[in-house]
């Protein structure tokens, strides 16, 4: 049964046994990007969860502090209209994209194209098994593009796991045509250096510039030596997509030593990931803008040449961001939101154990004009719930919900779910609705939740890593007027101008 329940009236209390402080502690001094990336590269569950924990858990699911396992509550502004089951991809489900009436599911396992023009019944168009992770999935026109950071056999469909090694092993970016969503084809792939963790697409009329976003170098990588302080980018041309190319490696934090510039982690920052490579991007191709989350460092950069972007501005936050993960301009393109993937996804970091400023939003000012701006720190957003010592939660992916001159956002945390918030004051950001589901287990941490929570034409969707694909909707005076904007396609990592 769903139940609606106020987040004020959630007690916070959660997470302080020893056991807890100790795993979180142990948790927070691994490097978050090497020991658990994103989930689908974590266990499915993990030991060293207490007996006390256990117990302190079983308790607050007793007194109603928390959710019941796999029990759905949601704030009263949201209604969930359905969840579809994962089907023929059993693996973890990951990013989201659209493109008129059809939504595309990412799964490590290959993607999954929905017909959402009845957004209460989603039905399957089709399902395409192409191994390889985290398949981090966007679209453009005819073209469908889908990342591989994963040590594959070759670059096929068929590939098998292989280690990293080996000389003939494959990552990079593949690339399908979609003119015929119930039969996509593989038309092209492009290896590029350390794969491909995420990407972004700069669309243009002729050709799709895509920004490869990769990370982590290490010795036993033969294509993926340091210092690796940039990213790929790929040109694919519209009408001879086969032809895609690698036309460029910029460097975006140049510097001496054999790892190049940017954060130099630990042990000059603790807790702090080593800037080796940029986590994901996001441009603006309307204001010629992109913010790149690149581990231990958040930059702003001008895309005017796209095959050559330029660092405008660089920030650390070496108090309280581990690993910058992902960005979000406000549509004015005067703030962007940065998220920090504290504990690399895998961890449970939504807790009192932690606070409200690890594992959470960086909210930042962008002051002054053109490539003389600068970031500006103004506060940070986590969910105010508390999650049990066996959700992994933290900040994730999520994108805005456009209303004219408000900063309104949805965005997934794993398992503390879908939160909607307010970010007009850059200085004191608040929630106004939330989704979510009890933990997985009592016992263990088992990874799951929300991978991706986008607003797209009057609804949210949610890429649950678990349970599936699920469609809410959201009834807010605050979020109506949102309605009326209709997208024909929509990336979130390429944001498009809502207002034009």
């Amino acid at each position: 049964m769903t139940l609606l329940k106020d987040p004020r009236t959630r007690h916070r209390r959660l997470g302080v046994a020893a056991a807890a402080v100790g795993l979180m502690a142990a948790l927070l001094t691994a490097h978050p990007a090497i020991a658990t990336p994103d989930p689908g590269d974590a266990p499915n569950a993990r030991e060293g969860v207490s007996r006390a924990t256990q117990e302190e858990v079983k308790e607050a699911i007793t007194e109603g502090e928390i959710p019941a396992q796999d029990e759905v509550v949601h704030s009263a502004n949201i209604q969930h209209l359905t969840n579809i089951p994962k089907d023929l991809l059993p693996g973890t489900n990951s990013d989201l994209a659209f493109q008129g009436k059809y939504a595309f599911a990412g799964n490590y396992d290959g993607f999954r194209i929905f017909d959402i023009s009845n957004p209460k019944a989603p039905k399957t168009v089709s399902q395409v098994l192409c191994p390889g992770s985290q398949n981090d999935i966007s679209v453009s026109g005819n073209l469908l593009f889908l990342s591989t950071d994963s040590s594959r056999s070759d670059d096929s469909c068929n590939s098998t796991t292989q280690p990293v090694t080996e000389k003939s092993s494959w990552e990079g970016m593949k690339v399908f045509d979609i003119s015929d969503k119930r039969n996509p084809k593989y038309v092209a792939a492009v290896e590029t250096a350390c794969g491909s963790h995420t990407h972004t697409l700069v669309p243009e009329r002729k050709n799709v510039y895509v920004y490869v976003s990769s990370y982590s170098p290490n010795a036993a990588y033969p294509d993926c030596q340091p210092p690796h302080d940039g990213i790929s980018v790929i040109k694919v041309p519209r009408k001879a997509p086969e032809k895609a190319a690698v036309v460029g490696f910029p460097v975006l934090f140049p510097g001496e030593g054999p790892d190049g510039g940017g954060n130099p982690g630990a042990p000059t920052n603790p807790g702090v990931s080593k800037t080796t490579g940029c986590h994901d991007i996001t441009v603006l191709p309307s204001e010629d803008l992109a913010a790149g989350a690149c581990m231990g460092d958040g930059i702003l950069m001008s895309i005017k040449d796209p095959e050559h972007p330029k660092v405008i501005d660089q920030v650390q936050d070496n108090v309280n961001f581990a690993f910058w993960h992902s960005a979000t301009f406000n549509q004015t393109a005067k703030k962007v939101v940065f998220t920090d993937e504290l504990g690399g996804g895998g961890g449970a970091t939504c807790n009192e154990a932690i606070g409200p400023n690890r594992g959470a939003n960086g909210i930042y000012d962008i002051v002054g004009k053109g490539e003389k701006s600068k970031l500006v720190f103004r506060s940070y957003y986590k969910i105010p719930r508390h999650q049990a010592d066996t959700e992994n939660c933290v900040a994730h992916n999520g994108s805005l919900i456009p209303v004219k001159g408000k900063d309104l956002m949805v965005q997934a945390w794993y398992q503390g779910g879908v939160s909607v918030w307010e970010f007009t004051d850059s200085a004191k950001p608040k929630e106004i609705a939330y989704f979510e589901r009890g933990p997985l287990s009592t016992s263990a941490l088992v990874t799951g939740g929300s991978w991706s929570a986008y607003y797209y034409n009057g609804y949210i969707y949610s890429n649950d890593i678990a349970k599936g694909f699920d469609v809410l909707k959201i009834d807010d005076r605050r979020t109506d007027p949102a309605k009326k904007i209709r997208l024909g396609e929509l990336n979130v990592q390429t944001q498009p101008d809502y207002f034009d």
